[in-house]
Order: C-alpha cells, then sequence, then structure tokens
C-alpha cells in the first residue's frame, strides 16, 4: 500500500518509471525527498502573465449565466465512426469528446491560452514551472457517481503515456515522477533538464479516466460501448457509424461552477453522418439538422437560396475572429522520392494557380495563406530582425538564404501562369529533371515525377483537377484519388500517400503540440500531424525554446522564425483561410453578443424557449 504523508518531510515520491498502476506492472521503489517551494494554490493559470478572470469571477463574458436549459442541437458531419474511445490511435472516433470526457482544468476562447480549475480545484506552480500540484474537487465524480481520485489521475498519465495518442505519449513522458502530497493532492514534477514553461497547462488538459473501469476494460482497443466519463453529457444512443446522441445529465457535478455557468444547455445534441457534403446540405435544406458551420465558399455565396433563408426561418450569419488562419495546403510527403528536392517541391508550386482557383471555384472570397499564424499577432512580416534574426542567425548556413533575403509569399501567378511554368521548368532541369517521351524523369537514374494526390473529400476534386492539369504541361504524371474516411485515415496515420489536403488548426499560444506537427522525433512516428516528415533541427530547437518562453515578445519571435523557416522550406503548397467564420443555423438559438478572440462558442448557445416549434420545416 502507497501511503502519502503530510508536509515536506513526510512526502513520498512516487519514480515515473512506476509500473504498478497497470496490470502485471511492477513495485516501485519509493523515495522520500523534500519538495521545492511552491506558490500559494491559484484558482487559474495563464501561458504568459495572469489570467483574464479572477478568483472570484462568476461566469465567463461570453456566456450568459440566465440561458434557459432545454432543446435539442442538431449537428451533421460526413464520414463514419467505429470507436467511442478518442486516445488512441485505433479507429475513427466520434465526435462529442468534449462533451464527455472533462480534464482536471478547463480552457477559456477569449485568452490566448488561460486554463482554470475544473476537476481540480485550485493549482501550484513554483515560478520555474519545473512541477505542477493540483487539489481535486471532493464533490467531482464519474457518471457512475464514483468520486474522481488522485488515482484516477495517475493512473490517467500512466495509460495515456503508454498507450494513448502519439501526442500524449510525447507530453507526458516529460514527466520525472509524481508526489501525493495529501488524500486529495497530486504532483508532477518535469526534468528541469528541458524547462518547458507549458507543461503545468498540459497536464491540466489531461483527460481523467477511471481506474476502476478500466481494471475490466482494454483501454487500447476500439469499442462502441459508451465508456465512463464524468462530463456534463452521457451517451444515449448510439447507431454505429451512423449517428451518436448526447444526453445532458442532470446530476452533473460541475453544472454551477462558473467556469461552467451558462453552458450545456440543449437537453440533448447529436451528430448525424452523411456520405458527403452535398447530401448533408440537402438534408440542412429539409430541415433534418440545425447549424452548419459553412467551409465553401461557393456554396455560401449560392446555396442558401431556398425559402427557409428567405423568411427568416434559417439564419446566416459571419462571425469575425482573431485568432490565426492555420495552414490549409496541399502537402508533399517528403519521405517519397520524388519529393525529397526542396527544389522540386517549389517548382510543382509554382504550378498551382491560386488567383484562378479564387475567382472561378470559390467566389473571391479567401485570401492566400502565406504562413501558419496568419491574421494575429503570431504572423512573420517582412524580413527577420531584431530577436528573431538573432535566433536564426546561428543556424545560417543550414537554412535556405532565402530565409534572411527575401519575405516570403506564397507562390502567385502575376504576370500569367505561363511565365510561372517557364520558372518551375527552369528550376527542373537545374535540379536534374528533364522531359523523355512526354514524362518528366530525373536524369540520374530515370524516376518518373509521378504521384497521387488522396482526397477524402470529393468539394477538393475541382481544386485537384485544376492544379494536375497545369502539372501536365510540365511532364508530371499526377492523378486524384478519392477514398472513404477509414481508408483515408489510416492511410493518413501511416503516411502512405504521396499528396494530401490537410489543415493544421493552431491558437494563439502554441507549444508542445508543435513538436507533434513538426517536429524529428513526430516525423518517424505513425498517427503524428507531421505528415509533411519534416526533420529540420532548428525548427525541433525553436519548438523546444517557445515552450520556455516567459516575455511573450520572446514567445513572438520565436513563432516568428519556426513559421518562416518551415515556409521557406516548400513542405506544402499554402492554399487559403477567411478570417471569419460562416453560420447557418435555423432560427431557434440564442448566444451572447460577444464573440470572443477564437469564434463562435456553441457550448454557449441556447434554444430560445418555444421557438422551435414556430419553424415550418
Amino acid at each position: 500500500m502507497i501511503k502519502a504523508g503530510s508536509g515536506a518531510s513526510g512526502r513520498l515520491r512516487l519514480r515515473a518509471v512506476a509500473r504498478w498502476l497497470l496490470p502485471g506492472a511492477a513495485l516501485v521503489a519509493l523515495a522520500l525527498v523534500g519538495a521545492q517551494p511552491m506558490a500559494a494554490p491559484v484558482h487559474g493559470i495563464a501561458m504568459h502573465g495572469e489570467p483574464k478572470y479572477g478568483p472570484d469571477f462568476q461566469h465567463l463574458d461570453y456566456a450568459n449565466p440566465d440561458a434557459p436549459k432545454g432543446g435539442e442541437l442538431r449537428r451533421a458531419v460526413t464520414g463514419t465512426f467505429d470507436n467511442l474511445n478518442p486516445f488512441i490511435i485505433k479507429g475513427v472516433s466520434a465526435p462529442g469528446r468534449h462533451l464527455y470526457f472533462e480534464s482536471l482544468l478547463k480552457r477559456t476562447w477569449d485568452e490566448p491560452f488561460s486554463l482554470y480549475g475544473l476537476i481540480a480545484e485550485t493549482i501550484e506552480v513554483p515560478d520555474d514551472r519545473s512541477s505542477v500540484t493540483f487539489t481535486l474537487r471532493p464533490e467531482a465524480h464519474f457518471h457512475d457517481g464514483s468520486p474522481i481520485t488522485v488515482d484516477d489521475v495517475i493512473f490517467s498519465w500512466e495509460t495515456l503515456k503508454e498507450q494513448g495518442r502519439p501526442n500524449h505519449r510525447l507530453y507526458y513522458n516529460k514527466v520525472i515522477e509524481i508526489e501525493r502530497p495529501d488524500a486529495r493532492s497530486v504532483r508532477f514534477n518535469f526534468d528541469t533538464e528541458t524547462p518547458d514553461r507549458e507543461l503545468p497547462l498540459i497536464l491540466g488538459l489531461m483527460p481523467i479516466i477511471s481506474k476502476a473501469y478500466y481494471s475490466s476494460v482494454t483501454f487500447e482497443e476500439t469499442t462502441l460501448t459508451p465508456p465512463l466519463g464524468s462530463g456534463p453529457y452521457t451517451i444515449e444512443r448510439v447507431d454505429a457509424g451512423r449517428g451518436i446522441v448526447y444526453r445532458r445529465n442532470p446530476d452533473y457535478w460541475g453544472r454551477d461552477l462558473p467556469i461552467n455557468r451558462g453552458q450545456n444547455n440543449f437537453d440533448r445534441i447529436s451528430y448525424d453522418y452523411y456520405r458527403d457534403n452535398e447530401v448533408m446540405m440537402e438534408a440542412f435544406r429539409a430541415g433534418e439538422y440545425d447549424l452548419r458551420l459553412e467551409h465553401s465558399a461557393a456554396r455560401w455565396a449560392t446555396g442558401y437560396d431556398f425559402p427557409a433563408v428567405k423568411d427568416g426561418r434559417v439564419t446566416l450569419e459571419e462571425l469575425s475572429h482573431g485568432r490565426p488562419s492555420g495552414l490549409r495546403a496541399m502537402v508533399f510527403n517528403t519521405r517519397r522520392p520524388v519529393f525529397e528536392d526542396r527544389a522540386v517541391r517549389y517548382a510543382l508550386s509554382l504550378a498551382f494557380d491560386f488567383e484562378w482557383v479564387n475567382r472561378t471555384l470559390l467566389q473571391g472570397a479567401y485570401v492566400r495563406t502565406n504562413g501558419i499564424f496568419d491574421n494575429s499577432e503570431l504572423g512573420f512580416r517582412g524580413l527577420p530582425e531584431g530577436g528573431e534574426l538573432a535566433l536564426l542567425e546561428p543556424h545560417r548556413d543550414s537554412l535556405p538564404p532565402e530565409v534572411f533575403d527575401a519575405a516570403y509569399h506564397a507562390p502567385a501567378v502575376e504576370g500569367g501562369l505561363r511565365q510561372n511554368l517557364a520558372e518551375a521548368k527552369r528550376l527542373l532541369a537545374e535540379a536534374g529533371w528533364e522531359v523523355q517521351d512526354g514524362t518528366l524523369k530525373r536524369v540520374a537514374d530515370g524516376l518518373p515525377l509521378a504521384f497521387e494526390i488522396l482526397l477524402v473529400n470529393p468539394g477538393n476534386e475541382k481544386i485537384v483537377l485544376a492544379f494536375i492539369r497545369n502539372l501536365e504541361r510540365l511532364g508530371v504524371e499526377a492523378s486524384v484519388r478519392t477514398v472513404d474516411t477509414a481508408q483515408y485515415q489510416f492511410r493518413r496515420n501511416t503516411y502512405d500517400f504521396d499528396m494530401i489536403f490537410y489543415r493544421w488548426g493552431v491558437s494563439l499560444s502554441p507549444g508542445n503540440e508543435q513538436a507533434f506537427y513538426w517536429g524529428t522525433e513526430a516525423a518517424d512516428q505513425e498517427g503524428t500531424r507531421n505528415y509533411p516528415g519534416i526533420r529540420v533541427p532548428v525548427v525541433d530547437e525553436l519548438i523546444a525554446r517557445m515552450t520556455q518562453a516567459r516575455a511573450r515578445e520572446d514567445f513572438a519571435e520565436t513563432i516568428h522564425a519556426m513559421d518562416r523557416v518551415l515556409m521557406w522550406g516548400h513542405y506544402v503548397i499554402p492554399l487559403y483561410h477567411q478570417n471569419g467564420d460562416r453560420y447557418a443555423y435555423w432560427s431557434k438559438f440564442g448566444r451572447t453578443e460577444f464573440t470572443p478572440v477564437y469564434g463562435g462558442v456553441l457550448e454557449t448557445w441556447w434554444e430560445e424557449p418555444g421557438k422551435a416549434e414556430t419553424l415550418d420545416r
């Protein structure tokens, strides 16, 4: 039996290599140690500076504490699902994880990156952030009424570290030891040789699962049996591969917490699955579901001309936001020999005519993406200077000269496509490629420049076909294949593709997840989001540095430098973005007027009493 003493002299430190928490594991050796001085317990923590909301806050600014409860929110997605465990790589997970599972802390969406107590009542972090202590709320419990304990927290960490998704393994392996100061507290200590100021927040967002439940359930297998959670909703019904229904839990332990007040207002939330976006759009017009977040500019411009819009039963609304654009792109898999050469990747990118695509296919609604953090303070501008230049200078010999000498812009068609293709042919010739019998081949070994573009969304086919037509003029043999969700996810997870469409979403406080996106270690692990296969030491160094930055200015300069290096590597063909979100919904909902920096938050919306009955669908 492991006992936790009270006070620094009585604390037992549990080595992170412990295996007693898992079936068949060995007992761990314990050692008495002294504890590092801790700051006073606090209600919340920010990545940089202080959190916006003080200890006595009553509700979030973008939530209405008097929002009525009731009604339903019916949503729709494309594809299918075969798994209710979102924490493993196997299978295709159903949407709605945030409704069912909870973490120690909860994020707000009107700050770059701040967290407040949820399962944890308080947080203690020393100035160097070398550890974090969470004290659990005594009232927190799972859906079966069992309390959430320190044992559950430690079990969650150990299980996700060993059997969870690659990003969990990446983050949680940075914990080197654990303490149990008392029956309701747990302390995670971090490796001080590689300091990471984001780790207390990362651990705060760790999902908490039940140790008792998984003593008889295999964690790493897919399942359609609802697992045990602790969130505001329970799973009411599962229609395998076709839909899932969540029901608001009237006994939810955290319903009156300030961080939750005015949220989780619908009695029922459902997700129905459709074959593709066109079928899904027809279902919306027929009133089969309530709300769409519209990503197609063409559909937004021409697809909502139906009676329910004209008479006000359906509302169309655009909400601006201040979050970074992220990176939507066509992704080169540099693990493939045809894409090893940066010059070849750049030459191919010259054949993508964004201006034509935007004008002809996208209603002119988009702007070209020139960096991962466009539309925010974290986007780079012009040439590197000051602190950013100082970060890049030691790596000058290993980086493309353009990083220092030119302001990055995605290749544009300005003097006509013919001019772009002529430049592409020149670059390809310099790189050792020439057209032989109508096909572009590498002179050294006869390798044809041929590749397949793998899609899951048929809506992208027109864009790809336009690109392929331009590539044909270079002698490039490109093709397109659209597959179902399950096949696409499997091939993407195992990097079994030449090129894909993908969008990396980012926040105003990027950190450890960037290693999962761009890090060298992630390039060799299945299931990460380093789809291009990037292996650049300076990127690894910058990612490590951003998690150590204390001042926001230093942090931003690090982000600028990383973004610039990635874009000049030509690992992707950047596509486009829009600095706002488009909502189409049947007019039964209410929401606050204040839209936070990250955009609309559906958890704070509600159904106006009696409004649904007035809608003739």
